[in-house]
């Protein structure tokens, strides 16, 4: 399972395999806005030259948006390389894009980002829009621009609504956008936390130093695994609806969030039924 996601500038090989080596489960090399116009071609072949073998953990690309110069030469690319783990899909806004990436690119696991207001309109369309398509994403500093956003609070429909896109299309829980001060780690935690109640699992990241705390917000605390298998424990010997002895209410639905929980603290996917 993977929680925390490390962005990496595809145009700084050595920082890419310090990013391997820094306790992140997946490293998202990008060739986009880390990226400026005069070194694309360069980020482009180091990346392809170094996941021309398997690295230590899963990495990810983000190409370029494909209505750029760019993308179509950074799909050729990447495509067949045994060491990429699939492709995020900046700026995606219909379904149409991502089968279009899905049929060049013969079976690639595909990440659509949605940063924009029609793409966050689109959300479940876009994530029914081929088998490839693995997860969804907000891009949410580029969606805040567009919509005008002066504060976190605001995102909390969009964020909601891919949420509930990429559950309805049976798709992965999604993970958070970067939080972008790499200082402010307490302002990190309490993001992480707002996120996780929202449905939320695992977080990008800029910095290494932001990892731990996007782990320890999305993994579960001792109180509240020890209830979650309680909770499991007693559906296991009476099946049905009961009644615990301090008055919590068990029933088919606080089964199911007992269960995630016990199996997020384990670090495996939880089972969406």
């Amino acid at each position: 399972m993977i929680l925390t996601w490390l962005y990496v500038p595809g145009d700084r090989p050595g920082v890419v395999d310090k990013a391997l080596r820094s306790g992140a489960d997946a490293v998202i090399v990008d060739l986009e806005d880390a990226v400026s116009a005069s070194r694309k071609e360069y980020a482009r072949a180091a990346t392809a030259e170094r996941l021309a073998e398997r690295p230590p953990v899963p990495v990810f690309v983000r190409v370029n948006a494909l209505d750029s110069p760019w993308a179509g030469a950074d799909l050729t690319a990447l495509t067949g390389l045994h060491g990429l783990a699939g492709l995020r899909l900046p700026k995606i806004t219909a379904p149409e894009q991502v089968s279009a990436v899905a049929d060049r690119t013969g079976g690639v696991a595909l990440h659509a980002m949605l940063e924009s207001a029609l793409g966050v309109e689109r959300a479940y369309d876009i994530a029914r829009a081929h088998p490839a398509l693995r997860g969804l994403s907000l891009g949410e500093a580029d969606l805040g621009a567009d919509l005008g956003i002066s504060a976190e609070a605001g995102l909390d429909w969009p964020r909601s609504r891919v949420v509930i896109a990429a559950r309805a299309a049976g798709l992965a829980p999604p993970a958070q956008s970067v939080f972008p001060d790499i200082r402010d780690l307490e302002a990190l935690a309490a993001s992480c936390t707002r996120g996780r109640a929202l449905g939320f699992l695992g977080r990008a990241a800029i910095h290494p130093r932001q990892l731990p705390v996007i782990e320890r917000a999305y993994l579960p605390g001792p109180a509240e695994v020890t209830a979650a298998q309680e909770i499991v424990a007693a559906a296991r010997r009476t099946p049905g609806a009961v009644a615990l002895p301090d008055g919590r209410f068990v029933d088919p639905a606080v089964l199911a969030g007992a269960e995630r929980v016990v199996a997020l603290a384990r670090r495996e996917s939880p089972v969406l039924s």
